[in-house]
């Protein structure tokens, strides 16, 4: 969304381009808290509006809910005394501003990762958050994964010992996207790295509980976008207005000497397609989910050996358990930490530290010299 509202004296949008699906559809659906659902309605939503050439006002008539209401600006939204907390889903350049104007407003904010483009303004929002004494925490949900969870109490126990190599992937043979602004260095503040290589930074540094980078080496490629045929599942690619990197990689060096290994691509010629993906080398064992699934490797006994958990609730007959996705997790634990109930996952200051690391990979690709960071 070029500014931070939806012009229009009818509140009419005319192409997919003007706004940011989620930007809509929270206003439309007050009263639903779950993302996954709120982005899927967001997107059906947002079709209505072009298909049938109607406003947002008729949309809400359409999909709302009753006493739904309709915002053309934020700030009249953040003026309502009721509305306890807001999610923050809009183009990223836009996330500082927004969240800021709801912390001082005295709401509690869930923004949508990454927190901000750059690291100051990563710092301001996490600032702004401890001033205000409201809750600021990010979408990186890969947090709430089974996985994710079982391997943190197994670090946090020392079942790894010192964890001192990994590395963080996140590799799409093919899956540029190809709406919104996704592809405008200028307005996204990258391409993979920021998109989808973000979420599983965000989650080894988390694991490794390590927030002290020193310094990071990079390279960011930018070789298939202006290949005729590229077989993109998401659609034609524009080359005109894709700025940023279809692929990269990194080596971060964090100050104990960890050294991870990043990796990312929206268009890369490679049989990998992994989704986010970690590996961790510690003196006393090893894991990895790059078959899908968490594998933990030690040695007992004088035998190497490799332990799989089972995360499947089933195990009783006709009885299939309790599961819940990670979206939901993460909707629940903002609204609990709202209430008091328990702390949130992410926190904002870990959130800025993915920032100023993202920052760094693209300094240095930009210089072609490794980028230290500030003490």
């Amino acid at each position: 969304m070029e500014e931070s509202r939806i012009e229009g004296a009818d509140d009419r949008i005319h192409n997919t381009s003007q706004v940011n699906y989620t930007y809509i559809v929270k206003k439309i659906l007050k009263g639903y808290f779950l993302k996954g659902y709120i982005e899927e309605r967001a997107m059906e939503i947002a079709s209505y509006i072009i298909e049938n050439n109607c406003t947002v006002r008729q949309a809400a008539k359409q999909y709302g809910i009753p006493g739904a209401r309709v915002y053309t600006d934020y700030h009249d939204l953040l003026k309502e005394e009721e509305i306890t907390d807001v999610r923050v889903c809009v183009d990223n350049g836009h996330h500082c501003e927004i969240t800021i104007a709801a912390l001082e407003a005295g709401k509690h904010v869930l923004c949508e990762k990454p927190l901000a483009i750059t690291w100051a303004d990563a710092r301001k929002m996490a600032e702004t958050a401890d001033r205000t004494g409201k809750l600021l925490t990010v979408g990186y949900q890969h947090r709430y994964n089974p996985d994710s969870i079982f391997l943190k109490k197994e670090i946090e126990k020392g079942t790894l010992g010192d964890i001192y190599i990994a590395k963080a992937r996140c590799l799409r043979r093919r899956g540029a996207p190809t709406w919104g602004i996704f592809t405008q260095k200028e307005k996204a503040g990258g391409g993979p790295m920021i998109d989808i290589a973000t979420h599983v930074i965000d989650l080894v540094l988390w694991l490794l509980d390590n927030y002290k980078p020193k310094y990071v080496a990079a390279m960011t490629y930018q070789k298939l976008k202006d290949q005729p045929e590229l077989a993109n599942p998401f659609g034609k690619v524009d080359p005109t207005t894709f700025t940023c990197e279809d692929s990269g990689v990194a080596l971060l060096v964090m100050e104990n000497g960890t050294s991870i290994i990043i990796e990312a691509s929206w268009l890369l010629n490679t049989l990998e397609n992994t989704g986010v993906k970690y590996l961790l080398c510690g003196d006393k064992a090893g894991a990895d989910n790059f078959t899908g699934k968490l594998r933990m490797n030690n040695v007992v006994n004088n035998t190497q050996c490799v332990m799989e958990p089972d995360f499947n609730a089933a195990g009783v007959s006709f009885f299939e358990g309790k599961t819940e996705d990670s979206p939901y997790r993460e909707a629940c634990t903002f609204l609990k930490a709202i209430r008091g109930e328990g702390e949130l996952c992410v926190k904002a200051w870990q959130a800025a530290r993915v920032v100023q690391v993202l920052e760094g990979i693209y300094r240095s690709a930009e210089t072609g010299k490794p980028y230290f960071f500030e003490a």
